[in-house]
């Protein structure tokens, strides 16, 4: 079935960030409606209004917690994509109420909103840190989902599914540009494990997977594109040799806290009855009431056989693959071509 754009209102919750920014240049120039932006940065709002200059584009100050600013915003609106949310790892390890409260009551409130407005669809964005979660942002993301998946089982006419993805490279906050700023500044690069590793995800390609979850999506159903993946050794060198800087010094200094050796994207269960979709895996959503009695007394057989999809068993980039794909960075090519420039946005 598909499903147009044309003519819609599209609310961007957190669309101030990396990804509502990249969705920003993919639509403003379409035949959509209005695109609102939903988040609680006056200055970045207003930032992003002189940027774009076009008026399309709306902007409503607001919180994800607090269900009224959310339920005005979603008046109206046809779509959401609901990327607010807490995500630096040591904040939320410190402040873990807080991750709660922006993550899972947050979502909680979007969605209420979206049901109670007559939202048609909603794609929810999480993170590879949502499966086998060990520190407090994951576990909050994870919470989110099942979230996700209760609502989802609402009887109403909207559509609630959800998209989960690893690193976005380049993205604000990420290793890259921290490797990039260290290197500029003459100071070695500050490697956690050489043998860590992570999957690498450009922007456009976390775009293409909500569209592709917001185009294919049923109630509930989470989607994860297949993804490489790379260690942050091969990371590093890539980066070296692009900036033609040979003998920069590397330090490793360990794992920091609440940080896994890989990530995984769909945990065993899931890849159990996950639907191979080519380029992406389907899972739907575990629809057991509270009647589950030959669950627990049969068991699945198919979970014993099956392995989780992680950053260690899928495709592995060498230093040259790795190069390639950040060539695919408008910010690695403005590096490369002497220019000052700013994460992806």
């Amino acid at each position: 079935m598909a499903i147009s754009f044309s003519n819609s209102t599209l609310l961007i919750t957190g669309g101030t960030g990396s990804f509502g920014n990249a969705v920003l240049k993919r639509f403003l120039d379409t035949d959509i409606k209005e695109i609102r932006v939903f988040s609680r940065d006056e200055k970045k709002q207003d930032d992003m209004r002189k940027k774009y200059a076009n008026t399309k584009l709306k902007f409503y100050i607001g919180d994800v917690r607090d269900f009224q600013s959310v339920l005005n915003a979603t008046r109206g609106v046809d779509y959401i994509f609901h990327a607010a949310a807490l995500k630096q790892v040591p904040s939320c390890e410190f402040h873990p109420m807080e991750a709660v409260k922006t993550n899972v009551l947050g979502t909680d409130n979007v969605l209420e909103a979206a049901i109670q407005n007559n939202v048609k669809r909603v794609v929810c964005l999480s993170t590879d840190k949502a499966v086998y979660p060990i520190n407090a942002m994951g576990i909050s993301k994870a919470m989110m989902e099942k979230v996700m998946v209760a609502k989802s089982r609402n009887d109403n006419n909207t559509v609630i599914c959800g998209t989960r993805y690893g690193n976005v490279m380049a993205s604000r906050g990420s290793v890259i540009p921290l490797f990039i700023d260290q290197i500029r500044a003459g100071t070695p690069l500050s490697l956690t494990d050489p043998n860590m590793t992570r999957f690498m995800m450009t922007l456009a390609d976390a775009v293409d997977l909500v569209l592709y979850a917001f185009e294919h999506g049923t109630n509930g159903d989470m989607f994860v594109q297949k993804a490489p993946a790379a260690t942050v050794e091969v990371l590093a060198t890539a980066l070296i040799n692009m900036l033609n800087v040979p003998n920069h010094p590397v330090q490793v200094i360990g794992t920091r806290h609440g940080e896994k050796l890989f990530e995984a994207l769909l945990s065993r269960e899931e890849m159990a009855c996950a639907e191979d979709r080519g380029d992406y895996f389907r899972v739907p959503p575990d629809l057991r009431d509270l009647n589950y009695a030959k669950f627990v007394e049969q068991g699945e057989t198919k979970i014993s056989r099956t392995e989780d999809y992680n950053s260690h068993n899928t495709e592995r980039l060498d230093v040259e693959g790795m190069q390639q794909l950040l060539l695919k960075l408008n910010f690695m090519r403005a590096i490369q071509r002497g220019e000052h420039a700013t994460p992806e946005e």
